[in-house]
């Protein structure tokens, strides 16, 4: 079977054969069962999709003799079998011209073509003008059928095919009833070629189709073309390996090989992909392209799986690895399989360019995860709980809140009983500049307390000289210390310091608040990003076996199962051992995080130091003697007290 012979037989007769353009063909339909018939059409799109098999059949509807020979036996269904049908099906229709532009592209050739466009049609009902590939005429021959293309005789029909209309000139296509027709997608092309195969009682693969597909790029004629191809290839068969070393194209299943070990996390077997691919000498720019190619669709699989495009018939394929990766892994693959690809122009070679590009992929994977987790599909954001609008109270309920634990789901916590924070009024000394003075007279007020022997001598004048010793007794340290005095009434929060290093299971209660939390956070010993989450955690519940934390919603990126386990092992360190799960909801303004109350602390000590410097009589003299400034970014509370 040659591919003359399968193309002939295979070639639509009427509009309702035409494969993927059932715009097109609805709109021509429509027009010719209305009789209303424009003098000039121009069909475009892509080589291969039917732009001249539409004309030659829309010239056939014109001049179908079934229904009679006058204009009342127009049709938008030729009968195939009256001479006329015949003739154009044969190509030896008089009145139907066809014109290859690309080869008579000078304005003679125009000009003698027009010359008998004034005569009546010889056998049929309309003369056709069939002009195809119109977008090579010169410009001279453009002018030369403008005006007849205008205004042309009434039994002229002029057919005009491009697959490149930008070329045209905007007189011409204004005068035009313009149709594109559609790229042929290679779920298009498959099912056509099913059908013609299974009619034709030939054997194949369905991979192999869609790799014919694919090699296709959207031209059906081409597809048609490399299946008659394949048949002879494979000895009256249609197989994958067949077709793939006929088309020398990649093997799909190679590719799948690359993001399945990148999936595993598996470096060795990475490697043994590359070299078995080495071995059949690809172009190896080409293979991560087709890598790029994949992880791009794996994204839109995690986000949204119907879009999952299936022009190589592996849509369930698709959606069972993109489950294995984390949406950040396939971002960041995919940004530096582009970079690699555009770095390959200077590796010594394009095997190592590809080898470093798939190793720096694993290389530069985020940390936090040891292993892939299943990621369910469609990736969206939890259910975070916030306050429904008016309009949102009155039709529905808010939705229930989930929470984010690696074993899955788990019923919404009750509401955080909130409880009033100790007030911690903290002790300072300040690291003035350089020839500053350096008052540390703060100090001394905190171990002061410490033994409260004088509770009963509330008079302030009692620590307001405890300050002068140290520095300079002469210059009246007595009126400025006078405002500190505000926190001292409050002697019962300032052991504090000393409970976050001395909280274990023998002095808090059997379950964990939030102000047990705050005590306990710094005797935790947690460090880096697994301290930086906690620290915006507000305790939710605990029942003694599950410690429930509210994550604020800014910092649900950071979750992983690393840091649930150090703050578990750390919670175990402390005599009080749980189990960690996380729940991402809006945090209370009445509620402190660890992280907000060591701002909010480190903050107010910043301010007393500024002011204890502002009032200090030395920094006073020196200010109004040379005129100095006090630089308040440079104070900085000691390091250590809290």
């Amino acid at each position: 079977m040659s591919y003359q012979v399968l193309a002939r037989k295979w070639r639509p007769r009427t509009f309702h054969e035409l494969v993927g353009q059932a715009h097109v063909q609805r709109a021509l339909v429509n027009a010719l069962d209305q009789g209303r018939l424009h003098h000039a059409y121009l069909f475009t799109g892509t080589r291969g999709v039917g732009k001249t098999t539409l004309a030659r059949i829309l010239a056939k509807c014109l001049n179908c003799t079934a229904n009679g020979r006058g204009d009342e036996g127009i049709t938008s269904t030729p009968c195939g079998v009256c001479d006329s049908c015949q003739a154009i099906d044969e190509g030896r229709f008089v009145d139907l011209i066809e014109v290859d532009a690309a080869s008579r592209t000078k304005v003679e050739d125009t000009r003698e073509l027009l010359d008998n466009v004034q005569y009546a049609p010889t056998q049929g009902r309309y003369k056709v003008y069939l002009i195809d590939e119109v977008h090579m005429l010169s410009t001279s021959s453009f002018n030369a059928l403008l005006k007849t293309l205008e205004e042309p005789p009434p039994h002229v029909k002029f057919l005009l095919a491009t697959t490149d209309p930008q070329k045209l000139p905007p007189t011409v296509l204004s005068r035009c009833l313009q149709f594109t027709l559609k790229h042929m997608p290679p779920e298009r092309v498959v099912e056509h070629l099913t059908y013609v195969l299974g009619e034709e009682g030939v054997e194949f693969d369905e991979s192999a189709l869609w790799l014919l597909g694919k090699a296709a790029e959207g031209s059906m004629r081409d597809a048609m073309s490399l299946t008659d191809q394949a048949i002879a290839f494979g000895q009256g068969a249609v197989r994958h390996a067949d077709v793939a070393a006929m088309l020398g194209t990649l093997d799909h299943r190679h590719i799948l090989g690359l993001v399945e070990a990148l999936a595993d996390v598996d470096v060795q077997r990475l490697l043994a992909e590359v070299a078995e691919l080495a071995e059949q000498g690809p172009d190896f720019a080409a293979v991560l392209d087709e890598l790029s190619s994949m992880l791009h669709r794996l994204a839109v699989a995690q986000m949204v799986p119907d879009a999952v495009d299936n022009s190589h018939g592996d849509r369930d394929v698709i959606l069972q690895l993109a489950s294995r990766f984390t949406a950040e892994d396939i971002q960041l693959y995919y940004q530096i399989g582009i970079q690699g690809r555009g770095d390959m122009v200077h590796a010594p070679d394009l095997r190592s360019a590809l080898e470093m590009t798939l190793l720096r992929m694993l290389a530069f994977r985020p940390q936090g995860v040891p292993k892939p987790p299943r990621t369910p599909l469609p990736l969206q954001r939890e259910t975070v709980q916030r306050e429904p609008s008016p309009r949102e109270a009155l039709t529905q309920e808010t939705s229930p809140v989930k929470f984010v634990t690696v074993g899955g789901e788990q019923p919404a916590a009750p509401p955080v009983q909130e409880e009033p924070l100790l007030q911690e009024p903290p002790p300072w000394t300040v690291d003035a500049q350089a020839g500053t003075p350096q008052p540390a007279p703060q100090p001394e007020p905190v171990s002061e307390p410490d033994p409260i022997p004088e509770p009963e001598p509330i008079p302030e004048p009692e620590p307001i000289p405890e300050p002068e010793p140290i520095p300079e007794p002469e210059p009246i340290p007595e009126p400025e210390p006078i405002p500190e005095p505000e926190p001292i009434p409050e002697p019962e929060p300032i052991p504090e310091p000393e409970p976050p290093r001395a909280v274990t299971a023998e002095n808090v209660s059997a379950r964990l608040d939030n102000s047990q939390w705050l005590l306990c956070f710094d005797s935790l010993g947690l460090g880096g990003l697994t301290r930086n989450l906690a620290g915006n955690c507000l305790v939710e519940s605990d029942d003694g076996a599950l410690l429930t934390l509210r994550l604020d919603p800014s910092q649900e990126a950071m979750q992983a199962e690393v840091h649930q386990t150090r703050i578990e092992r750390a919670l175990k360190e402390q005599g009080m051992p749980r189990r960690v799960a996380f729940y991402v909801a809006e945090l209370s303004s009445s509620v402190e995080t660890p992280r907000q109350r060591e701002e909010r602390l480190t903050k107010e000590r910043h301010a007393q130091a500024v002011d204890l410097l502002n009032h200090d009589p030395n920094v006073q003299k020196l200010q109004q003697a040379f005129g100095a400034k006090l630089i308040e970014s440079s104070v900085k509370p000691v390091e250590g007290v809290r």
